[in-house]
């Protein structure tokens, strides 16, 4: 429990720290932040098969009802995701894998950004029950 706290501290100070010192998109650091402090609190998305049919291949969804990737298939079937591209996919994945220290060095496109952005939104409104801005 209490590597967990030093991990959330080290994602916290890593935030803060890529806020003021980079001319990093302030939203996109914030989408990182989150997605990762949910992992953090258990809530680690599905990301190396679909989340229904097991299928490793096409995940071109994120699925907020079932926590994660889903392939073209069940994703269309599943009213709760959200169509993900590649770049948005690659990046969850990073984001979950990489250590905290490297979280931050990646970029996409605005594109992207906006995809991951409200990925993290509603994956952060729906696991902790409340309407953040």
């Amino acid at each position: 429990e209490n590597e967990n706290c030093y991990k959330i501290l080290q994602l916290f100070l890593n935030t803060l720290y890529t806020l003021s010192e980079t001319d990093k998109n302030p939203e996109l650091i914030m989408s990182i932040f989150k997605l990762k402090l949910l992992c953090f609190l258990g809530f680690t998305p599905r990301i190396n098969e679909c989340t229904n049919c097991k299928q490793k291949e096409e995940l071109k969804y994120f699925s907020l009802k079932d926590n994660g990737f889903k392939c073209e298939n069940c994703g269309k079937q599943d009213t709760g995701t959200i169509q993900i591209s590649e770049s948005t996919k690659m990046a969850i994945t990073y984001i979950i894998k990489a250590p905290a220290k490297k979280i931050f060095s990646f970029d996409m496109s605005e594109e992207n950004k906006k995809q991951l952005e409200m990925i993290s939104k509603l994956y952060t409104n729906l696991k902790l029950e409340k309407e953040y801005k």
